[in-house]
């Protein structure tokens, strides 16, 4: 059976079941504070778990991407050395929001499997929780053991621990004993040998748990203590891969279809052979796992960078580009070349791969080539580190440096050790990581109380489109103390006019007010698990009162005028650059607004005028907002409005019309355009590969910006005493100083031929060859040409000079073409070695290189190693 059919039977069954089919959620989390990525099947549905929200079916199912790399589920290290372990994977799930319970899970897990997938029944084994001794207290699950019993011999259902028969969200919320099916795929002889059920949970690679059926039936509160919930949930996950694995009868999920045309493609870019070396084939593995990662996370709106959960996907990446680069000798980018065989794989299950395929590639070959020339640069500093070493052994605090600073891994660092006959203080290391990781989670640890709950409201209601301000009771609320923001207080109300942070907007600030007039500052508000949550540095003195809400009105309208400007401006880069432009990112706060697209070159300054045009000419025209809220989503896609890049939508949408702009949006915004006032670009770059960043203002900040420019330029006439026509006064002094510029030109070169003479004088015989080190105060250009006026005089000249200026160092290099031949000399390797000294790199021909650095003080070090490489 293919893995496409696979899935598709899964979902079939539950739909025979009366569950409600669901698409994928995206893999990465935008409004969960608690999570960055979908780590499990649930995650998506956490809000009806947690009893802030309905769910539209009591009973769902779905294959879910999801992602494990860091936290409580830290998979990472283990892919690729095992078989079944991965980064992203597939979880096809069951969900009961307290409909069914343990009877109905179990025998529809066991159906099936055993009578649709028709696995061997004698291959399969079940855990059932055993209770605990701890302060929990809790008995053996007998109510799934007698429900198993009566499907499955009871020598094959095994009792499991806490550890792996208990499963809970996090340390606190919904938890609950558990039941796994695992399965063996062993050989007939390796069955007879070992008895399998002594393999259950113990890491076998042919014995694996398939499917996990979590009985959700208590609640863990902040204190420690376990209640029973109102309502009891089924929430069941099977792994796909294994499942594959399973039912196409191979002993590896990387042997499955699920794998094997990526494997294929990999053979064919790098010519390496899998099944065939043990080092190789996990490289391949790597690769193979997490390009997937990778690809799935850009394609839902996650792009690599240096924090949060794109740093999580830019290391993934790299581990994957040094297994290449280190085990596969590959130089040179090539991973995103798997994105199109990625795409032609799951793009007709997971849509949005294919749609954002050149996006993917681009995004990772960029990745790629920047992480190379990391790899290229560590690899100089190593080899400085070996040579200062005075014994066999590279200090873990040196090896760490390597790899926090500069990205080097230390298996590599370990790798090259081994090749000079050296080894790495790995204990050193880890003790090193080790605290590093203690900063990082004193840094960001966090004490969460329980909800204090004041009033029973089971939907918390926005009224932020339509007030700025109403009465409101707190329905429960929450102590939190973290080391960053010290004490706060995080309240829930029964109706709200503060925007939570979402679609890029920031949330709203302001304050409550009690009856006799105290006030408690609301300081930031974020959504979470469905709730509206106010943040607080102080609690009301009676907090059952009712206290009167108010948003903070300059904030919101100027948040307002960036949000409605971002529409604007979407509309104008589709109409100007091309319907190729989509949103991929935005921030939307009082002071600027920050907008990420899809484009392929820089917006050239014309083009840039032409947007500020367009987007002004509609807030001149005076265009009223049309607001249409909890419309259907399809009626609201076929109207013309516009989903976004990596959004989660509900069945029904707000939909926000200016004129022909229109999209899917639940931020504020203005009532007309005129009230944004006017729009001015303030920068436009580079994120990525592919993906450009506007920053604009406008309102009241536009109107500080012309105020600075009216300011600098009063300064630069006064400058200039005060010209009837300034730019003439300018254009006349930028004409008299290219005369000047060309006056010291002459003269440096007149300075540079009086020098050549000296030069020629200092030149030392070293091995057959002329050699010079020198440090000089000609600029770029002097030394250029004087080195090329001595190579041709002579034709076995090796030159080094450095030189500074402004606190800055230059190194350059000029070696003769016949050296190069003969003595397998490169000027450009010379300069980047040489260039760690002065902290900088550089690069250029073999014949002629340069490199410059900020530290000129490593000069004199520089140009007394240069003889080194004649010795």
């Amino acid at each position: 059976m293919k893995s496409q059919d696979i899935r598709t039977t899964f979902l079939d069954f539950f739909s025979k079941k009366q569950h409600q089919i669901v698409p994928s959620s995206p893999m990465v989390l935008k409004n969960d504070p608690t999570l960055m990525f979908t780590n499990s099947g649930m995650a998506p549905f956490k809000e009806y778990f947690l009893g802030n929200a309905i769910p539209k079916s009591s009973r769902i199912s779905d294959s879910q991407k999801c992602l494990r790399v860091s936290g409580k589920h830290n998979d990472l290290e283990e892919v690729g050395y095992d078989t079944y372990h991965h980064t992203m994977f597939e979880m096809l799930g069951n969900w009961s929001f307290g409909d069914y319970f343990k009877k109905e899970a179990i025998a529809w897990a066991w159906e099936l499997l055993t009578e649709v997938y028709k696995i061997d029944k004698s291959i399969l084994y079940v855990t059932v929780f055993e209770g605990s001794d701890d302060k929990d207290q809790l008995s053996l699950d007998q109510e799934a053991y007698d429900y198993w019993k009566q499907i499955i011999p009871e020598d094959r259902i095994l009792m499991g621990n806490k550890k792996d028969n208990f499963w809970e969200m996090g340390e606190q919320g919904p938890c609950g004993p558990c039941s796994e099916i695992h399965v063996d795929i062993r050989t007939p002889e390796e069955k007879k040998a070992v008895d399998g059920k002594t393999l259950v949970n113990q890491d076998h690679p042919q014995v694996v748990e398939i499917w996990n059926l979590v009985f959700m039936q208590y609640n863990r509160k902040a204190n420690g203590t376990l209640e029973d919930l109102p309502a009891k949930h089924i929430d069941t996950g099977m792994g796909f891969e294994r499942l594959c694995m399973v039912l196409q009868s191979v002993s590896s999920n990387y042997d499955t279809d699920v794998f094997t045309p990526l494997i294929r493609e990999v053979e064919t870019i790098t010519s390496a052979r899998y099944g065939k070396d043990q080092k190789t084939d996990i490289a391949i593995r790597v690769i193979v796992d997490h390009v997937r990662a990778v690809a799935f996370s850009i394609a839902d709106g996650q792009l690599p960078s240096n924090t949060g959960a794109g740093y999580v996907i830019r290391r993934i990446l790299r581990r994957a580009i040094r297994y290449g680069f280190t085990f596969l000798d590959q130089k040179e980018p090539f991973i995103f070349k798997l994105a199109d065989a990625l795409s032609d794989q799951m793009g007709d299950a997971f849509p949005e791969i294919r749609k954002q395929a050149s996006l993917v590639h681009n995004v990772i070959k960029e990745e790629e080539q920047s992480f190379l020339r990391t790899l290229d640069q560590g690899l100089i500093l190593l080899e400085r580190v070996i040579e200062t070493t005075k014994d066999k052994t590279i200090s873990g605090s040196k090896a760490f440096e390597l790899y926090d600073t500069y990205g080097f891994p230390l298996d590599l660092t370990q790798l090259i050790a081994r090749e000079k006959g050296m080894q790495v203080d790995s204990v050193a290391f880890a003790k090193e990581m080790e605290k590093q990781k203690l900063r990082s989670r004193s840094a960001s640890a966090s004490e969460t109380s329980d909800w204090t709950t004041l009033v029973e409201d089971e939907v918390e209601e926005f009224v932020g489109y339509d007030t700025l301000e109403t009465q409101v009771k707190i329905t429960r609320y929450r102590k939190v103390i973290s080391k960053k923001d010290g004490e706060q207080y995080q309240l829930v109300f029964n109706l709200t006019p503060f925007y939570p942070e979402g679609g890029g907007q920031v949330g709203d600030k302001g304050y409550l007010e009690s009856a006799n007039g105290d006030v408690i500052y609301i300081t930031d508000t974020k959504k979470e698990n469905n709730l509206i949550i106010h943040f607080a540095k102080n609690l009301p003195k009676h907090p059952s009162e009712t206290l009167k809400a108010i948003v903070n009105k300059e904030s919101r309208s100027l948040s307002a005028s960036n949000h409605s400007a971002t529409h604007l401006l979407h509309q104008a880069l589709r109409t100007i650059l091309g319907t190729h432009v989509e949103q991929k990112g935005s921030l939307v706060s009082p002071d600027y607004l920050r907008f990420d697209f899809s484009h392929f070159s820089k917006v050239n300054a014309d083009q840039i005028q032409e947007i500020e045009d367009f987007v002004n000419a509609r807030i001149r025209e005076n265009i009223p907002l049309q607001e249409q809220r909890n419309i259907p989503m399809q009626k609201a896609i076929d109207e013309g409005a516009m989903a976004l890049f990596g959004e989660k939508y509900g069945d029904t949408v707000r939909a926000i019309r200016f004129g022909k702009s229109i999209e899917l949006c639940g931020g504020i915004h203005v009532t007309n355009t005129s009230d944004i006032w006017h729009f001015k670009i303030k920068s436009e770059g580079a994120v990525a590969s592919g993906i450009r960043r506007i920053e604009a203002i406008t309102n009241r900040a536009v109107g500080s910006y012309f105020e600075e420019l009216d300011k600098n330029f009063n300064d630069i006439k006064a400058l200039l005493k005060n010209p009837a026509q300034p730019v003439k006064a300018i254009s006349s002094l930028q004409d008299e100083n290219a005369a000047l510029k060309k006056e010291v030109e002459l003269l440096l070169k007149e300075k540079a031929q009086n020098l050549l003479g000296e030069y020629n004088q200092q030149l030392k015989e070293i091995n057959g060859v002329l050699f010079l080190a020198s440090t000089t105060d000609l600029d770029a250009n002097g030394i250029k040409n004087v080195s090329f006026e001595l190579g041709n005089k002579h034709k076995n000249l090796f030159l080094v000079f450095g030189s500074s200026a402004n606190n800055k160092a230059l190194l350059t290099c000029y070696i003769s073409k016949e050296l190069v031949d003969e003595k397998n000399l490169d000027a450009g390797k010379v300069v980047r070695e040489l260039g760690t000294f002065i902290n900088g790199g550089g690069g250029g021909q073999k014949f002629y290189a340069t490199a410059g650095g900020k530290n000129p003080g490593g000069l004199k070090d520089a140009l007394n190693k240069a003889k080194d490489y004649l010795l």
